[in-house]
């Protein structure tokens, strides 16, 4: 079984999966649609797509798409997403799967009714640390664990400007102010992909934002936020606690690691920096950064990689780390662009094989749920001065 995919917004990520898309042997054809035309036009130029469609709308009510990949602004998943699912049209959705408590119920309420495929792209799943604590954590090796942290750290100067720049046009400030606890799930999802429970409640703090440059300036934001940098510290079901940070204004080498964990258990842990990774037990240390470090191929300076901002190229092009097991991808594949440690051919390959095989991607709903929903309930904490809040939860996906 094959099917063909309609890519919603040609910005600087879709292309590289659209490569992906293009490439993987269940998918038969790739098209794009844009708000503006000639990006969507120049996408399909370049990668050899099947066509264009003139909108959204369009694409939703052809016959011949039959899933659809949005790329589009943050704050708007959530309403593209249910209006795809409606259609009856399987959906890949890229992080936060969405910015509301209703919108996450409404897309899991819609994912159930329609037994479609839905996955969000959350590439901590795949981190290479994440995937080496699972394991361990899965073996036993860490006995009980109580304790871990995430953090997504990437400064606005290193890269963030030009992105907003590019998708915000002459407005762009308002919408770089986006909250930073709404962009919780390459950290939550690093902590949760690894230690299989979910967040009941949560206290944050926020940073207000110093830098007078007109961006986290409430007076310009349209999601009325000063705050540029946060932490969240969330209890677990079955006991036990995670600490995240999301951080905007940090001196910190973003483009060698945006994301990074440690775990702590009764008899193990594992701890991740910028260039050391750190497995550690009653006996001793042993460092483990090799068993998690990409190896980059092909190089930043790659032609598939142009229309990315120069600060934001490394992570588009690091290949696969040791501890991942490529085994289990298509051939055609190799050699072609990875990014964010590795994760980009995972995310590809399980979204085509869910659809392909009516299974549950790892990523499901009810997991994006568990990734997303703390992030937007730590926000209205933090927003409230730290006061404690319950987080709901949808349970498990039926079936896994």
């Amino acid at each position: 079984m094959t099917f063909s995919l309609g890519i919603v917004g040609a910005g600087q990520f879709s292309g590289q999966f659209a490569t992906l898309f293009q490439a993987h042997p269940g998918v038969r054809e790739v098209h794009v649609t844009d708000l503006l035309p000639e990006r969507a036009e120049r996408l399909a130029a370049e990668r050899g797509l099947a066509g264009t469609f003139p909108s959204y709308e369009a694409m939703l009510e052809s016959p011949a798409v039959d899933a659809v990949a949005v790329f589009t602004q943050r704050w708007t998943h959530g309403p593209l997403v249910l209006r795809a699912l409606n259609a009856g049209k399987h959906v890949y959705s890229a992080v936060p799967m969405a910015v509301t408590t209703e919108e996450i119920a409404a897309i899991v309420e819609a994912v159930r009714a329609t037994g479609l495929t839905y996955m969000m792209g959350e590439t901590s799943h795949y981190h290479p640390a994440t995937v080496h604590a699972r394991d361990r954590i899965a073996r036993g090796a860490f006995g009980r664990v109580f304790y871990a942290e995430g953090d997504y750290v990437h400064d606005m100067d290193l890269g963030f400007y030009d992105a907003y720049r590019y998708s915000g046009g002459a407005d762009w400030k308002a919408t770089a102010s986006y909250p930073p606890l709404l962009y919780p799930t390459h950290s939550v999802g690093g902590v949760l992909g690894a230690w299989r429970t979910h967040a009941v409640s949560v206290s944050a703090i926020g940073v207000r934002d110093e830098r007078g440059d007109g961006v986290f300036d409430r007076s310009v934001s349209r999601f009325d936020n000063d705050v540029s940098n946060a932490t969240a510290l969330f209890e677990v079901a079955g006991g036990g606690s995670f600490r995240t940070n999301e951080f905007r204004r940090v001196g910190y080498p973003s483009h060698i690691r945006e994301s990074r964990f440690r775990f702590f258990g009764t008899e193990a842990s594992m701890e991740q920096l910028a260039t050391v990774a750190l497995w550690q037990d009653k006996n001793g240390v042993e460092d483990i950064s090799e068993l998690l470090e990409p190896r980059r191929t092909p190089t930043p300076g790659d032609p598939s990689s142009a229309h990315v901002a120069p600060a934001l190229r490394a992570a588009f092009t690091s290949g696969a780390a040791p501890v991942h097991d490529r085994s289990r991808l298509p051939g055609e594949f190799d050699g072609l662009p990875n990014g964010h440690e590795g994760s980009h051919h995972f995310l590809a390959d399980d979204f085509v094989t869910a659809v392909t095989t009516r299974t549950q991607p790892p990523v499901n709903a009810w997991v994006a749920a568990r990734y997303t929903l703390p992030g937007v309930i730590a926000h209205e904490s933090a927003r409230q001065g730290g006061v404690r809040l319950e987080i709901p939860d949808f349970g498990d996906a039926p079936g896994v």
